[in-house]
């Protein structure tokens, strides 16, 4: 697979590369934004959707017995963790699998945590439901993010939490939690009766130096007590077809979501989603492996380019997924500035940190999962309007 291909995306119904107008943005703008990839998914999963289009008959679908054993195979595989087909729920899409949750499992006015700054749906399912947002900050030390248990417990007992959200790896800022992390954390929850629901779909996106580990394979009791989100989209840039697995090792919250989806009629599944998770899974490790080389290549090079040119500008020194954090903090500009520079100026389309809470004013989040010709142009973009305006 050569990542460095540009592929047009233009006029496919992108949401990252042709929504400028309804975004109101400049129609010359450069996008690094929506987590998504520019690059085509592994040739095994286009040939096995090839197969069924060829097939003609795309009627009502259930996975097989096969699909389960795939996704339980990659789990095991890339993650060690042992999980059963009986514990997985194939859902839609981690976001509304998420307002689902705190649907179910909690009531209005009810406390959710969160870890801000952090992938903001979250924080929107948890105002949208009618719950109380909770936030336990991140605190940004010289050698990375850093998790305040004083606060978490304290905000935890104060606001009688019910739920917390944890996103492992983190968006934005990039984070691979350590087993002693995440055990103060999950025994922290523990104590407090909070069920944990773990966002872990940029679980395979973690560069060479670090290792995931799933929040449910700590044991029995972590495993009992929480909700593991995962798709294979963020992986293997599938994120259009809408397929993710919920796994639930305890069979109480497992039927109890699983009678709700069918409740609302949701339990029926996407016939090219089952697909191309099935075969992303069973074709594209070799895939994913190039793909990460390729994504700590790219990170590298922003990280030079921004280190020789603009060292008041730091970039956060990510663990995973293809999102770089960077503090524009340096440069001295107010929030709504630096959006407007960024946007006008450079006509480049990031996403801006305050929307992860307002611990990220004066960040923003670029998105390097594109050819490194495009990563280039975009930062020579900035390196122009930088120069212009000092």
């Amino acid at each position: 697979m050569c990542f460095d291909n540009v592929i047009n995306r233009k006029n496919t119904g992108s949401i990252k590369w042709d929504m400028m107008e309804e975004f109101k943005m400049p129609k010359d703008v450069l996008p690094f934004w929506v987590a998504d990839m520019d690059f085509k998914a592994p040739i095994g999963v286009s040939n096995a959707l090839h197969e069924r289009i060829n097939h003609g008959i795309f009627g009502y679908t259930l996975p097989t017995n096969t699909y389960y054993e795939t996704v339980v195979n990659w789990m095991k595989r890339r993650h060690n963790w042992k999980i059963k087909k009986d514990w997985i729920i194939i859902t839609p899409g981690i976001v509304p699998t998420l307002n689902f949750i705190i649907q179910l499992f909690t009531k209005a006015g009810d406390g959710i945590l969160v870890q801000r700054p952090v992938y903001n749906p979250f924080t929107e399912a948890v105002i949208n439901n009618g719950r109380k947002v909770v936030n336990s900050s991140l605190i940004l030390r010289e050698n990375g993010y850093k998790i305040d248990f004083e606060d978490f417990e304290k905000k935890i007992v104060e606001n009688d939490v019910k739920l917390f959200i944890l996103c492992s790896p983190h968006n934005p800022v990039g984070r691979v939690w350590t087993k002693e992390e995440l055990l103060t954390m999950g025994d922290i929850c523990l104590k407090n009766n909070v069920l944990v629901v773990v966002d872990e779909i940029h679980h395979d996106l973690v560069f060479k130096a670090n290792k995931h580990i799933p929040y449910a394979s700590l044991g029995q009791n972590y495993s009992n007590n929480c909700i593991t989100c995962t798709a294979p989209s963020k992986t293997f840039n599938l994120g259009g077809l809408q397929i993710s697995n919920i796994v639930i090792e305890n069979q109480e919250v497992f039927h109890k979501l699983n009678k709700y989806l069918e409740n609302i009629s949701l339990a029926m599944t996407n016939v090219f989603g089952i697909i191309s998770c099935e075969a992303a899974y069973n074709t594209g490790e070799a895939w994913l492996e190039e793909l990460l080389d390729y994504l700590e290549g790219n990170k590298k090079y922003v990280q030079k380019f921004l280190t020789e040119k603009f060292p008041m500008i730091k970039v956060i020194d990510s663990e995973a997924t293809y999102l770089l954090w960077i503090d524009f903090r340096g440069i001295a500009m107010e929030q709504n500035e630096l959006e407007t520079f960024i946007i006008q100026d450079a006509k480049l389309w990031l996403n801006d940190g305050y929307t992860y809470g307002q611990e990220g004013s004066g960040f923003e989040r670029l998105n390097i999962a594109c050819p490194r010709e495009t990563l280039k142009l975009g930062l020579e973009r900035l390196e122009k309007a930088i120069n212009n305006r000092l």
